[in-house]
């Protein structure tokens, strides 16, 4: 059985894994470190889909610009959120313990 010393982030003598630590002076950073991480699953899934159909020729000329510009206007809002909260696009990898990290590494 585990005990507290999970919860802090990592156990003495360990390195911590990346979780979100939830301690009262940095629960906003943590709160918008998931909600950015969702988001940022969100953001490679939508991307893979348009590869998808920019492949299979399903989308006009016009769909495939706007999708892309989309695509690029939401990777550079990512981009200063990750800046105004201080975090690397790595930060947002969430350790699934054996199921290893949540986003694939690019």
């Amino acid at each position: 059985m585990s005990d507290l010393s999970d919860l802090s982030g990592g156990t003495a003598g360990k390195a911590p894994r990346n979780r979100l630590d939830l301690e009262p002076d940095t629960v906003e950073k943590d709160l918008v470190k998931l909600v950015l991480t969702v988001v940022e699953l969100l953001r490679q899934l939508m991307e893979r889909q348009a590869l998808r159909r920019f492949d299979t020729g399903d989308l006009t000329e016009d769909q495939e610009e706007r999708i892309g510009l989309t695509l690029m206007l939401l990777d550079d809002r990512m981009a200063e959120l990750r800046e105004r909260y201080g975090l690397r696009p790595e930060d947002l990898n969430l350790d699934l313990g054996p199921l290893g990290p949540l986003l694939p590494r690019e």
